[in-house]
């Protein structure tokens, strides 16, 4: 705790200190209006998928993930692929479901295949900017008029489909099988899928063992819970239904014993060999943080190393990495993306060699993840001189990984954060995370729109009634200030709190608690 600091200021539904003004509205570039980024041409298919159901902006029904009654029905999705002539089993798969991790993991293997000269699609979600951003070819958001091109041409499959499932297919069924589409039509050699929720019961769980090149669980952690049967246990369970029988799985972890056995009894009763990453690649380490070769913000140079499980001998080991992405839980994900390259090298990818592991990983980067913005661009923001980290963490875990990079890293920086976040996360968990490690001068509370909407995003009030709980839980002082709810109007009150506790110095400002808020800033940025 620094000497001088004695209240944590929690900013919302009060008073402003009179030492602090509030941004004027003349000063503000943007407001609470909902910013759209999507081409103009794609007007009509995401109106079309707008008027599906969308459990990301309307939440997910309790046991929907669950392998059980409850859950969603994978039927209709099998029948709506078998309707568009089973695309998904046109070329090989990689399979990645986690609780955390999964998205970082999808992209560093991604590149590294890439890096090896293959023809390679990458399916994830959410987006940050752009609906586009979802289905990748060779690195690249497929373009608006291939999207358009694609989704007219099976359009009418797609509206029989759903009047013969009685209009109970989703936004995520249908954009799923669109990609999956989209991929045999590029004719990928390999696709990289990330499972939306769970795994068992995920629009993206039709994938078979006769395509399925490996699957990969990254961590176990207590997001959707309800969702996804209520503990930890029938998280894993839900989580290993990606597994198929005779194909690899990479489990990333570290995974608490009692979870790892649940992920390896799934393993062994469909005869899967199993490959732990984080006990193989237990020799790889963070060596420090440098500024990016090409100067384009900060880097960590990590040595990956990749031991044999039986002697502790390394099978690869490659010096010097420098990952993009900060924190020791981005150098277990790139772990878990090179464990997974050389299983795909075992089955005869040899392109996957070591130099393109480097290169794949070298060349990772996700908006929102660990993402500092430039000089320039935190002035177009008005906060000239200011360190401003995006940082889309929701989670106890992901919170955690932020601590301890901010610990690491800049523990001797001033800094405050702005924070948005949806309403099925656990607030108090993720405030008690940040707060059990780092000090900031203020917490500033605000709202984001969840996927486009205002029914999962939580008020500045409930908010601030978490964050004072998991102070006062750590016997931290805090006082209460005033709210604002825009996003930019809070990054504005960080900006003047943190000029106001340092002399004038700009400090840091770290904006997280959803890849939403981090929408929000970056979408303001193209505005």
């Amino acid at each position: 705790m620094r000497a001088l600091w004695s209240h944590l200021s929690i900013i919302s539904n009060c008073k402003l200190p009179p030492t602090i003004r509030r941004p004027s509205a003349a000063n503000m570039m943007i407001s609470n209006r909902n910013l759209s980024t999507e081409d103009p041409e794609l007007r009509d298919f995401v109106g079309f998928l707008e008027s599906l159901k969308n459990y990301e902006k309307s939440g997910v029904p309790k046991g929907a993930g669950t392998d059980s009654s409850e859950g969603f029905d994978l039927g209709r999705m099998k029948r709506l692929m078998l309707r568009l002539h089973n695309p998904h089993l046109q070329y090989k798969v990689v399979h990645v479901a986690g609780t955390k991790g999964k998205g970082s993991t999808s992209a560093f293997l991604s590149n590294v295949l890439r890096a090896g000269g293959y023809s390679v699609g990458c399916y994830s979600s959410p987006h940050i900017l752009s609906i586009k951003e979802r289905i990748s070819c060779n690195g690249e958001p497929v373009s608006a008029s291939t999207l358009n091109d694609l989704f007219y041409s099976v359009k009418p499959i797609i509206e029989q489909s759903i009047q013969d499932e009685d209009g109970s297919l989703s936004h995520f069924e249908i954009f799923t099988g669109i990609a999956f589409s989209l991929f045999a039509k590029e004719n990928v050699d390999i696709a990289v899928i990330e499972a939306g929720l769970g795994g068992a019961r995920d629009a993206t769980n039709v994938i078979e063992s006769s395509n399925l090149a490996a699957s990969v669980i990254t961590t176990i952690g207590e997001e959707h819970m309800a969702a996804l049967g209520g503990s930890l246990e029938s998280i894993a369970e839900a989580k290993s239904g990606i597994t198929k029988h005779g194909r690899p799985v990479v489990l990333g972890g570290p995974f608490l014993p009692h979870i790892e056995d649940i992920l390896r009894s799934k393993a062994t009763s469909m005869s899967s060999p199993v490959v732990l990453a984080s006990n193989i690649g237990s020799g790889s380490s963070i060596k420090g943080i440098i500024i990016n070769k090409n100067g384009a913000g900060l880097c960590q140079a990590c040595d990956i190393v990749i031991q044999n499980e039986k002697d502790d001998k390394p099978i690869v080991e490659i010096g010097d990495v420098n990952l993009r992405m900060l924190g020791h839980h981005q150098l277990q994900n790139a772990v878990t993306a090179t464990c997974v390259s050389l299983c795909l090298r075992d089955q005869g990818w040899s392109r996957v060699t070591d130099e393109a592991i480097r290169i794949g990983l070298e060349n990772t980067r996700l908006l929102g993840r660990s993402q500092f913005l430039t000089p320039k661009e935190a002035e177009a923001l008005q906060l000239p001189g200011a360190t401003v980290l995006l940082d889309g963490a929701h989670t106890k875990e992901s919170a955690r990984a932020l601590k301890e990079m901010i610990e690491k890293e800049f523990a001797e920086r001033r800094l405050v954060f702005v924070v948005a976040m949806a309403s099925d996360k656990d607030h108090v968990s993720f405030a008690k995370e940040l707060l059990s490690g780092v000090r900031p001068e203020a917490v500033v509370l605000t709202e984001a729109d969840i996927a486009g909407g205002k029914v999962r995003s939580t008020a500045c009030s409930v908010l601030k009634e978490s964050w004072i709980k998991a102070a006062d839980e750590l016997g931290l002082g805090f006082m209460e200030a005033s709210e604002d709810k825009t996003v930019f109007g809070s990054l504005k009150l960080a900006y003047e709190i943190l000029k106001h506790n340092t002399n004038g110095e700009a400090g840091m400002v770290i904006v997280t608690g959803s890849l939403h808020i981090v929408s929000s800033v970056l979408a303001s940025l193209q505005h």
